[in-house]
């Protein structure tokens, strides 16, 4: 089984681990979020990271979300990702950006595919998720 990692701004990876919870009666085996707080020291985030990302590991290979590419989560995410057994994971890693609720949900479903099937499924998930409801907005229909 692949393991997950929520790594984003506090309090969003615990609120997405939440909702997860919520949404499956109980927390999902082998997933973890570490919410990075502001001006935490970039060794103590990816610290927390790598201690999450190597309780979640099985050798098959751990996903790592986060919220917003190139900000501190994706960041130390993006570290233990190049750096990986010189970290001490011993576990390949693949880190996606933009994370939302369909893509965490789509994870979690599809958790028994190998690495790179997962990473490519949460990415559909994702962009699945992002639709547009209701009727379209017209020019004439903005106040100015």
């Amino acid at each position: 089984m692949t393991g997950i990692v929520i790594v984003a701004h506090t309090p969003i990876a615990s609120a997405m681990l939440s909702f997860a919870e919520h949404t499956f009666g109980v927390v999902p085996e082998r997933v973890r979020a570490v919410d990075v707080p502001p001006h935490e020291d970039t060794k103590v985030s990816f610290d927390r990271v790598l201690e999450a990302a190597n309780g979640v590991s099985t050798g098959n290979g751990v996903l790592i979300l986060t919220d917003v590419m190139g900000a501190t989560p994706a960041n130390v995410a993006s570290k233990l990702e190049a750096m990986g057994a010189a970290a001490g994971l011993y576990s390949p890693v693949v880190v996606l950006a933009g994370l939302n609720l369909p893509m965490l949900m789509r994870c979690i479903s599809h958790r028994a595919e190998n690495l790179e099937e997962l990473a490519h499924k949460a990415l559909q998930g994702g962009q699945n998720g992002i639709l547009r409801l209701g009727s379209k907005v017209h020019p004439e229909n903005i106040g100015g």
